[in-house]
C-alpha cells in the first residue's frame, strides 16, 4: 500500500505523482501510515467521500484514485469500474437511508452488510464481474437488482 504520509507531491518509483492530496488526507483520517487497507477501509473511504462530495462525485474521484493507485503499483488490472462504482453507490444509498449515524464506526455498526466483501455476489455473477466489460465500465447487476432500483 502506498505510504498515505507520503507528500503527494512527490514522485514515486514510477514517475507518476505518488497519490492526490486530498486522498492522502482521506487515508491519514482512515489508519495509520502502512497499516492494512482491506475491505474495511475502502468502505471508510467510501462513507467519507460521499460525505464531502456527494454521491455522483464520490464515484468519480474514488474510481479515479482507484485507477491512480492501481497504476502506481504497477497492477493496473486490478480497477474494476463495476465493483468501484456498486460499491460507492451501495455505501452512499446506506448513507442516504441513514443520515443519523455518528461517524464511521456508527455507521459500519449499523450497516454491517456492508462490511461483508462478498455482498455484490447477491447481486453479480462472478463471471460478470471478472468480466473486461465490468472492468472498463458500468454493467448492470445479472442476479438481483441493487435496493435503490427496485
Amino acid at each position: 500500500m502506498i505510504d498515505p504520509a507520503a507528500d503527494a507531491s512527490h514522485t514515486g518509483h514510477t514517475g507518476h505523482a505518488e497519490i492526490p492530496a486530498e486522498l492522502a488526507a482521506l487515508l491519514r483520517e482512515i489508519g495509520p501510515p502502512g497499516g492494512r487497507f482491506g475491505h474495511r477501509q475502502h468502505i471508510h473511504l467510501a462513507y467519507l467521500t460521499i460525505g464531502r462530495h456527494g454521491t455522483e462525485e464520490a464515484v468519480s474521484r474514488i474510481s479515479a484514485w482507484i485507477r491512480h493507485v492501481a497504476a502506481y503499483e504497477r497492477a493496473p488490472q486490478k480497477y474494476n469500474a463495476t465493483m468501484t462504482m456498486a460499491w460507492t453507490l451501495l455505501v452512499a444509498h446506506h448513507v442516504e437511508a441513514d443520515p443519523a449515524a455518528d461517524g464511521f464506526s456508527d455507521f459500519a455498526a449499523r450497516n454491517p452488510a456492508l462490511l461483508d466483501k462478498r455482498l455484490l455476489a447477491r447481486h453479480y455473477r462472478s463471471s460478470t464481474l471478472a468480466s473486461t466489460a465490468a472492468r472498463a465500465g458500468w454493467v448492470e447487476p445479472d442476479l438481483a437488482s441493487f435496493p435503490w432500483s427496485s
